[in-house]
C-alpha cells in the first residue's frame, strides 16, 4: 500500500496532497526544442509527405516480412495506403485537442520521422497520458526517439501534471519494453479492455509520478549527454543502467 496515514477516526488514508495545485495545464501549440529533434504541433500539409516517405521504411525488426506497417499493429491497422490517405488521416487528427498531436523532426534533416501526442488529459486531477506513438523504422531506437519521449514528458511536468501514464496492448512487448527503459512503473494488466481491430486487447498500464520524474529528469539529460556516445554514435552507458545507479545512490 502506498504511504497511508490515520485519520481522527483511525482509517488509514492517503497523504494529504498539500505540493499541488489543480488544475494543471493543458499543453499548448508551441515547439518544444532539443539536442537532436524539436517537437512541432502536427500539420498534414507541412510534416505529410515526410512522415509518408518515412511509414514507408522496412522495419525487420518489428516483423519477419519487413512490413513498414507491421509497426501499427496494435493501433489497429495503418489506417491509409497512400499519401493521400495519409495526409487526410494527418488532418484529423491534427484537429484534435484530445489527443493532442506533435511530429517528431529530426533537427539535422528536418524531417518528421514520426507522431507522438499528449492524450486523456485530466488537469483537476493532474492526470495525462502519453501515447498514440507511430514512430518510424527510421526514428525508433534512437536518440531522437528517447529525446521526443523526454520533452513530452518534461512538457506535461512542467505544466503541474502529478501523474503521466502509458498504456498499451499488453502483447505489444517494444512498447512494455520502452515504459520500462523510460523508467515508467508497471502497475497491471487490465483484462478485456478493449476491442481493436476486432480483436480483443488486454493493456497493460504504466505511470510515472512527479516526484519520480524529478528523480529521473537529470538521468535523462546524462543519457542524452554528448560524452555518453562515442563517435559512431554508440551509448557509453545505456538509460536503464544509468537509472538502478540513481536508485542505488537514493
Amino acid at each position: 500500500m502506498s504511504g497511508a496515514w490515520l485519520n481522527h477516526h483511525g482509517q488509514p488514508v492517503g497523504r494529504a496532497v498539500e505540493d499541488w495545485r489543480a488544475p494543471a495545464e493543458k499543453p499548448g501549440r508551441g515547439v518544444l526544442t532539443g539536442r537532436h529533434c524539436r517537437l512541432e504541433p502536427l500539420s498534414a500539409e507541412r510534416h505529410g509527405p515526410s512522415l509518408w516517405r518515412a511509414w514507408q521504411a522496412p522495419d525487420i525488426a518489428t516483423s519477419q516480412d519487413g512490413d513498414a506497417r507491421a509497426r501499427w499493429t496494435y493501433l489497429g491497422g495503418r489506417p491509409f495506403d497512400d499519401l493521400a490517405g495519409c495526409q487526410r488521416w494527418l488532418a484529423s487528427q491534427a484537429r484534435r485537442s484530445d489527443p493532442a498531436f506533435m511530429a517528431v523532426i529530426d533537427a539535422d534533416s528536418g524531417q518528421a520521422l514520426g507522431v507522438a501526442s499528449w492524450l486523456n488529459l485530466v488537469p483537476e486531477q493532474g492526470t495525462i497520458e502519453l501515447g498514440h506513438l507511430s514512430f518510424s523504422a527510421v526514428l525508433s531506437r534512437t536518440r531522437i526517439a528517447t529525446e521526443a519521449l523526454v520533452m513530452m514528458a518534461s512538457h506535461a511536468f512542467a505544466l503541474g501534471y502529478r501523474r503521466l501514464e502509458w498504456k498499451c496492448d499488453a502483447l505489444n512487448a517494444p512498447s512494455r519494453r520502452a515504459a520500462e527503459r523510460l523508467g515508467f512503473t508497471f502497475e497491471g494488466v487490465f483484462r478485456q479492455h478493449r476491442v481493436v481491430a476486432g480483436r480483443n486487447r488486454d493493456t497493460a498500464w504504466f505511470s510515472l509520478l512527479d516526484h519520480e520524474w524529478r528523480r529521473l529528469e537529470p538521468v535523462y539529460r546524462r543519457w542524452l549527454s554528448p560524452d555518453n556516445f562515442n563517435d559512431k554514435g554508440r551509448q557509453r552507458s545505456s538509460l536503464s543502467t544509468l537509472i538502478q545507479s540513481s536508485l542505488l545512490e537514493a
